[in-house]
Order: structure tokens, then sequence, then C-alpha cells
């Protein structure tokens, strides 16, 4: 059973050390940030990565945890962000597992004439511009001693080449911005940390709430354990040259 223990103030996770089931290209010891660790795919990332033996502490942040980190304030990601610091051990991952398409009563758009410029700034909000926050905030945090990953989830739709069906414009523009903040940012990264990479993931359909009210038969909804595992795969076999790239969960390029 993993252990649960408080540290300077906020919940600390240590892995079990009697369970592996990653062959890590990370360093062993140091620290692994799950955000969104209250979510369906953000608790399946934590669990599996409290159960290697890779890191020595997997920090779960969420809305309702302490420190709260709400992707709406920079103040509270800045909290974040001294929190995991504080810990002072090398910050080798970290997981963005947040996202928002749908909620309080609105569903994505089917047309245009859905649009309402309180929705798709929402959308932005917590889709691009909370996670570009997270970015500025927790990159120059990462270790620069061996491999360090700063993974953000996208989505398949956000790709501008492979709308064929349209719709959803706020959650395919949000994402789509949400790729070329990442694109952006990992120049940036290479030029102080060579080593690290940051990249954009689509882990598929998973069960979820976010997923729910689109499920139909034929779809490949997978549940969260196992798309988590798939994530966690993908990031073990991420190199430098990697950095700024936006990867499936079977590690294949969808098209930008």
């Amino acid at each position: 059973m993993k252990e649960e223990r408080y540290l300077r103030g906020g919940p600390v996770h240590f892995a079990d050390q009697g369970n592996t089931n990653l062959q890590s290209t990370f360093r062993s010891g140091g620290i692994a940030v799950v955000i969104g660790s209250t979510g369906a795919i953000g608790a399946a990332l934590s669990e599996l990565l409290c159960s290697s033996v890779q890191f020595s502490t997997v920090i779960g942040l969420s809305r309702g945890g302490f420190p709260a980190l709400d992707l709406s304030s920079e103040d509270s990601i800045l909290a974040a962000a001294a929190h995991v610091s504080e810990v002072n051990l090398p910050l080798r991952l970290v997981i963005d597992a947040t996202g928002f398409l749908h909620g309080e009563g609105a569903m994505p758009e089917k047309t245009w004439r859905d649009l309402e410029p309180g929705r798709l700034a929402h959308s932005f909000a917590i889709n691009t511009i909370g996670p570009a926050l997270l970015m500025k905030h927790f990159l120059p945090l990462l270790s620069r001693d061996g491999k360090a990953v700063f993974a953000t989830l996208s989505a398949r739709v956000g790709s501008i080449s492979d709308n064929q069906l349209g719709g959803w414009y706020g959650y395919r523009a949000s994402k789509a911005a949400l790729n070329q903040m990442v694109r952006t940012a990992a120049i940036e990264l290479n030029r102080f940390s060579p080593s690290a990479v940051c990249v954009a993931l689509h882990p598929g359909t998973v069960e979820s709430e976010l997923s729910a009210p689109f499920a139909r038969n034929g779809l490949d909804v997978r549940p969260p354990l196992q798309a988590a595992a798939d994530l966690l795969r993908v990031i073990e076999a991420l190199t430098p040259e990697d950095t700024g790239t936006f990867l499936d969960q079977k590690g294949e390029n969808p098209p930008w």
C-alpha cells in the first residue's frame, strides 16, 4: 500500500518500493507532479506513478488540494510551483492532465450559431492560458541533470488539417492554440535545458465525465488506467528530439 505523508504543509505520496511496473528512462529519485490529479486520467496517472519506484515523490495538484491550483488563477499556479520547489528534490516529470469540453449545461458548439463569448473565453482560459501559465512557472523548475519532461494533454480534434467534421469550435481552437504554446515553449526551453522535453499528448477517448455524453457504439473508449499506462509508455520513450511535438497514445504524430 502506498504511503501518504504531509511535507511542508502539502500532501506528498511516496512510491511503494515493493511495486515497480515502469522501466524508466528517468534517473531514479526526484519528483513527479500530476496537475489535475483528481480527474479520471490524472488520478490514474498518480496511481501508476505512485506504484513505481522510479520517483521518490509524486505530488498531485488540483483545485481541491493543498495548495489549491486553479488554472484561472496565476497566483495559485505560482504558489503550487513554489510548494514543489520547496521539496528540494530534482523535478523530473510534470503532467498537466486538465481540460474543459463541457459543463454547467453548456455543450460543445455544433454550429456557429452556438458561439458565445463567455463559453469561448472559458475554453481558452482552461485549455490554453492555464497550461501556458503552468509552463511559465514549472518549466524553469525542471531538472537540468538528466531527462526531464513537461507533458500537457491536448486532443486530436485540435488538429487543423485533420478537421473534417467541423463543430466543437471552442475546444478545437483552444487545443490548437495549446499545441502552438507547447511548440513555442519547447524552443525556449531547449536554449537553457537541452535535455528537457516539452510535449503535447493526445490520450485517446477515456472513460470520464468529459467523454460520457459522447460515448457511442464503435468508439474506442478505454478505462483511465489503460489510458494512463499508454501515456506513461509514450513519456518513457521521449527523447530531446521529441520536444515541441504532438504525440498520441501510441507515440505517433497526429497532424498539426
